[in-house]
């Protein structure tokens, strides 16, 4: 093979030893597939009776857009743990004392974590059709939405394996997971971002979880408050696809350059 051709065959081989530990533990599995769901039908039953919607919509042709863009942040603790776990047992130096690619570790972390992302959307998306939500411009509009979803989950992951590669211990990561919740929540996951004080709505507009959400919705043709006259709010397709490329232009070479001088 060539070159190319190995990269690939090791990183497969990297993704394939995940997917091995996700079977031995399936119980863990589940939950991560299934804690959004969870998150969605609790803040379904919590505010959906006090949300004021469109004549003829429910409170989940919001939410369910907000809750599959929420639930690729939340995959960015997974990431963090397993990356600082094999860095800390001296996995990871193990791996790059072998003959493989010097990509093959975070790429396949990278292919095992997307495709755990297709499994949770798919998970979410029956969940959201079973309460009621439905997408209304077709297929391929609601596959773009879906696309702009992993978009963005594959840029966090990028965030998440330069973290992991960083930080010293699982402990540390802990630290760092803590604020993943102030940023899922501080955007228009579940609320208008009208509904907020002008400057908090602002910061929460700004929010690329935001602009993904609402980019989102117009996808699928639901109804979406947060989508105002502002700029942001009227080019959330842009910002959907800036954002995401931003986050990939930094933290990418910053992970293969931690990786690469990485010495534990």
């Amino acid at each position: 093979m060539t070159g190319l051709g190995w990269a690939l065959a090791d990183s497969w081989t990297i993704a394939r030893r995940t997917l091995t530990h996700w079977r031995m533990q399936p119980g863990l599995v589940l939950f991560n597939w299934f804690f959004p769901v969870l998150m969605l039908l609790l803040f379904g039953g919590l505010l959906g009776g006090a949300m004021e919607t469109p004549e003829g919509s429910s409170y989940y042709e919001l939410l369910v857009p907000g809750i599959f863009a929420l639930s690729m942040l939340f995959g960015l603790e997974g990431t963090m743990t397993a990356v600082t776990t094999d860095v800390s047992k001296g996995v990871t130096d193990r791996f790059r004392s072998l003959p493989m690619s010097s990509a093959a570790v975070v790429l396949g972390r990278c292919i095992a974590d997307m495709l755990d992302s297709v499994v949770t959307l798919i998970v979410l998306a029956a969940t959201g059709l079973a309460l009621g939500w439905r997408w209304h411009e077709g297929l391929p509009s609601a596959l773009a939405a879906f696309g702009l979803l992993l978009l963005l989950r594959f840029a966090l992951l990028w965030v998440g394996i330069f973290i992991g590669l960083t930080v010293k211990n699982a402990q540390s990561v802990t630290m760092v997971q803590v604020l993943v919740w102030p940023v899922g929540f501080l955007s228009s996951t579940f609320v208008a971002t009208s509904t907020m004080p002008a400057w908090l709505g602002t910061i929460a507009q700004w929010n690329p979880l935001s602009a993904t959400a609402t980019a989102a919705r117009a996808l699928f043709g639901n109804p979406d408050p947060s989508a105002t006259a502002t700029w942001i709010g009227t080019h959330a397709g842009l910002a959907a696809l800036i954002a995401p490329a931003v986050l990939i232009a930094v933290f990418l070479p910053l992970s293969a350059h931690r990786y690469r001088t990485l010495s534990r």
